[in-house]
């Protein structure tokens, strides 16, 4: 692990894995709710986390704890979402995981995914959960455009396209839930450390 300040008011910690990224958000939302830590914003990203609107000094003090205990993957809220697994890339990734497409939709549905962080575009939110073995390379051509609510897989991450964008994911399927919306009080459905589960319909 590595602290180090970013500018006058930010910190970036350097993590491991996307597991000490997750015991790191936790436990520093933890803190900033307790009132123990005082920051503006937390970013976490694959292997990083950034903290906004932070006082002088937190890199330092931040730099001299130990890494956070793991959390528990049955701690934030559930979203499920309602899939229909009809993506022109099914096959393809049923082959690639050596199994028929019927198993490939058990093995999606009964997998539990976590939003680990989001980008890309407004609403994208990257799900962990699969095993690494299960990873699938992007497209060697991205699509121009990928209809809004693809399901998609790329490296050992599941996304959901928010809106219609060009995008190299493998597809495996869509949904009609709106996953950003600005006229929601939350406009993004899924956001860090949200549990997910994917429903076929």
């Amino acid at each position: 692990m590595r602290v180090r300040p970013v500018g006058r008011s930010a910190v970036l910690i350097e993590c491991h894995d996307g597991d000490e990224v997750e015991a790191w958000r936790v436990s520093l939302w933890r803190r900033r709710e307790s009132g123990e830590l005082r920051f503006v914003d937390i970013v976490p990203g694959a292997t990083t986390i950034l903290l906004d609107g932070v006082p002088p000094g937190t890199a330092a003090e931040l730099a001299r704890e130990p890494v956070p205990p793991g959390v528990s993957a049955e701690e934030g809220p559930l979203v499920e979402i309602s899939a229909t697994f009809d993506g022109e890339d099914l096959d393809d990734v049923a082959s690639r995981w050596g199994v028929p497409v019927p198993e490939a939709v058990r093995r999606l549905a009964a997998t539990p995914l976590a939003v680990a962080f989001c980008g890309f575009a407004p609403g994208f939110a990257y799900l962990r959960g699969l095993p690494d073995e299960w990873a699938v390379p992007r497209l060697a051509a991205p699509r121009p455009r990928v209809p809004a609510g693809s399901i998609g897989l790329a490296g050992s991450y599941v996304g959901i396209y928010p809106a219609a964008s060009p995008g190299g994911w493998r597809l495996v399927g869509h949904t009609d839930q709106k996953l950003f919306d600005v006229r929601r009080k939350a406009p993004a459905l899924l956001t860090p450390g949200t549990r997910v589960r994917l429903v076929p319909r």
